[in-house]
């Protein structure tokens, strides 16, 4: 089940400012992980990163993420459909992907974005019990159909701009090669970047 209304789930930062969006970077750590840092720092944006916890170990640069000043959320420890698991298993699968990542880099996780956008009421019962809010997007970048147009994946996103929206992207080549022209559109439509 994906339901983006769904009043339990968030797709907007609701703090008033001046117009801004979230980025968000699912399926890491990746080895690319090291030139998103480089392209964040450069442009002086923050994300939140949402980890698969069987990609994370120690020798990643999970400290750099930190120092930089972006969020670590969970994204349970292997990527499976919640919704085709039980509740005690989407509750163990949640808390060791949870207590992994609070033991690798010592920070708290606040955050959850379940595997392919896809939860029901046993996945809100068991965030609700782990305490981390369930974040889904408002605009998909779709840059997993994209290897090969880095502008479609720009349009996916420039065009639907609205403020707060929390913008799904993925830890891909692609992705990384259309991030700083990415990160340009979204300040040329007259919009910063803020955390939730």
């Amino acid at each position: 089940m994906y339901d983006s209304t769904n009043e339990n789930v968030v797709t907007k930062s609701e703090s008033p400012g001046k117009k801004s969006v979230v980025l968000t970077f699912d399926d890491g750590p990746s080895r690319l992980l090291p030139k998103f840092l480089d392209v964040l720092k450069q442009e002086n944006v923050p994300a939140i990163f949402f980890w698969q916890t069987r990609l994370l170990h120690s020798k990643r640069p999970w400290q750099r993420v930190l120092d930089e000043g972006h969020i670590i959320g969970s994204h349970t420890v292997k990527h499976r459909n919640l919704v085709e698991l039980t509740q005690e298993e989407q509750y163990e699968d949640i808390k060791s992907s949870i207590a992994a990542i609070e033991q690798i880099t010592g920070s708290n996780v606040r955050f959850f974005r379940p595997p392919y956008g896809q939860f029901n009421a046993d996945t809100l019962e068991v965030t609700d019990r782990l305490n981390v809010t369930p974040v889904m997007w408002k605009i998909a970048s779709m840059d997993w159909e994209l290897k090969n147009d880095p502008e479609q994946l720009i349009a996916n996103v420039a065009e639907n701009l609205e403020d707060g929206a929390v913008i799904l992207l993925h830890e891909l080549p692609q992705t990384l090669e259309a991030l700083p022209a990415l990160i340009a559109a979204i300040k040329e439509r007259g919009y910063g970047f803020k955390l939730l």
